[in-house]
């Protein structure tokens, strides 16, 4: 009966060491399932912080290259700004410019148009006195029509031999000359100083022309007093203009030496000039006149020039 009790007391002794023994291994197991987790924990979180240092790495490199991206960008687009600034500076210019020229231009075009005014002014004019040339030949020869003296049918010009008029190699008019002058001079400026024609009449010019004997120079001032001569006899109210018509010729009378510059050539048989200068014919005096027309023609090619 003891001994059973001592036995059960052992045993029961003996059981509780055996449960706190596995209670411990059980810990222990714990523990290092415990560790073995956290190790596999680091383990994951290591390989997670090596891939997410790459990943950085990687999104570094990006991010460098982007800006580097960014720089050339903006690189490129201050230099497009820089062109784009210089673009608008030449835009403006030529605006500037074409705003210019269209002014040079409507300026132009006023003048063009002024010039056409004019033109068809002065066209008017010459249309006025178109026909008046032969007009005043027509009444010169019809004054002279039972004269010795005549009138140029294309210029209207009248001829003085210089031998009838002067002594060789003198400008004084002789007495004989004197009383040619008298028949025919006052006649002719009679038909160019009368109201129908004086105011077409731009010019009343006397010519004095010599021979090509002699110097050239001398004979222009032997031709100029020839001529002289005769518009000193015209300018005097006692040789048959009115104190009027000397008025209105003063106002119109040139007077030209030639010299031997535009001589007279004998001609042939056939009524053809030769080389041979005519040296009686080429000593003269012309009085001759220049219509206004004469200056609007030249005035008119003037402004068809312009255009």
């Amino acid at each position: 009966m003891k001994n059973r009790r001592r036995n059960r007391k052992v045993y029961a002794e003996h059981s509780y060491w055996q449960s706190y023994s596995d209670m411990m291994a059980a810990l222990l197991l714990i523990f290092i399932l415990l560790i073995a987790i956290t190790l596999a924990i680091y383990r994951q979180k290591t390989n997670d912080l090596d891939r997410t240092r790459l990943d950085l790495s990687t999104a570094q490199s990006k991010l460098d290259a982007t800006i580097a991206d960014l720089e050339l960008s903006k690189s490129e687009l201050e230099k497009s700004n820089e062109e784009l600034a210089l673009s608008l500076a030449e835009l403006q210019q030529a605006y500037e410019q074409a705003a210019l020229t269209q002014e040079e231009l409507n300026n132009a075009y006023l003048e063009i148009e002024n010039a056409k005014q004019e033109l068809t002014t002065t066209k008017q004019e010459l249309q006025d006195i178109v026909g008046i040339r032969t007009d005043i030949i027509g009444a010169l020869q019809s004054a002279f029509s039972n004269s010795t003296m005549k009138v140029d049918a294309q210029t209207g010009s009248i001829t003085f031999s210089s031998d009838v008029l002067f002594r060789y190699n003198s400008a004084s008019l002789t007495a004989e000359s004197k009383e040619t002058l008298q028949n025919i001079i006052p006649k002719y400026l009679d038909v160019l100083l009368q109201d129908q024609f004086r105011d077409y009449i731009a010019e009343i010019i006397i010519e004095g022309h010599t021979d090509t004997d002699g110097g050239y120079q001398s004979n222009m001032e032997l031709s100029y007093e020839r001529a002289n001569a005769v518009a000193d006899f015209c300018l005097d109210e006692r040789n048959g203009l009115s104190e009027t018509e000397i008025t209105q010729l003063q106002k119109l009378l040139t007077v030209n030496g030639k010299s031997w510059s535009n001589p007279v050539y004998q001609k042939d048989s056939a009524g053809n000039p030769t080389k041979e200068v005519d040296m009686s014919a080429s000593r003269r005096v012309e009085i001759k006149f220049r219509l206004k027309e004469d200056e609007m023609i030249k005035k008119i090619a003037g402004i068809l020039a312009q255009e």
